[in-house]
């Protein structure tokens, strides 16, 4: 698996290969199913555990009706397990399908996904409780960059926010002015 430093998400104009991933109540969502309805922001999150991915969510939901208003849908991505998941809603309200990304696999597509620092991985589990290990689908302990991606109904990335600082996330204006 790469270093943060080797990931540099999937590049605007790049197509999307077809992905599916099951949501936080056990539905098989699929990306040609909701490209159907429009262009969809797909935002990458690490966890419950991640003190700046919650006030994120939290703003993307407080602005969904905004990005639904443009034409757009939005979905968000995770490796966390649906125990987590389901943290996450209740500590964001947020109504969206969240998918478990198991293996990793759509976040490995996008080119966000990376194995922490040993020190990172010490801090997150134990100063911020993430648990990596029991978390996810493997030990791997593995965490996307916090990235988002705007893409066409063609299936083609038309926008992307990827700063391999987890503190610089996308912001509603940007995204907005992007739909």
């Amino acid at each position: 698996m790469k270093s943060v430093k080797e990931c540099n998400g999937l590049p605007v104009g790049n197509a999307v290969i077809e992905f599916s991933g099951t949501d936080h109540n056990g539905n098989e969502i699929l990306l040609s199913d909701l490209l159907k309805k429009g262009k969809l922001v797909v935002v990458f999150y690490r966890g419950q555990w991640c003190p700046i991915c919650m006030p994120h969510l939290r703003k993307l939901q407080e602005d969904l009706k905004k990005i639904e208003d443009k034409g757009a849908s939005l979905i968000i991505i995770t490796p966390e397990k649906q125990e987590n998941i389901k943290k996450t809603i209740l500590k964001t309200s947020i109504t969206v399908p969240i998918i478990y990304d198991k293996n990793y696999k759509i976040m490995k597509q996008f080119d966000v996904a990376f194995i922490p620092s040993k020190g990172l991985r010490f801090m997150y589990n134990t100063m911020l409780r993430a648990n990596l290990k029991n978390a996810q689908s493997d030990d791997s302990q593995t965490l996307p960059v916090p990235a988002t991606f705007i893409i066409d109904t063609d299936g083609k990335v038309i926008w992307r926010h990827f700063n391999r600082d987890y503190k610089k996330r996308s912001k509603i204006k940007e995204l907005l002015n992007q739909l």
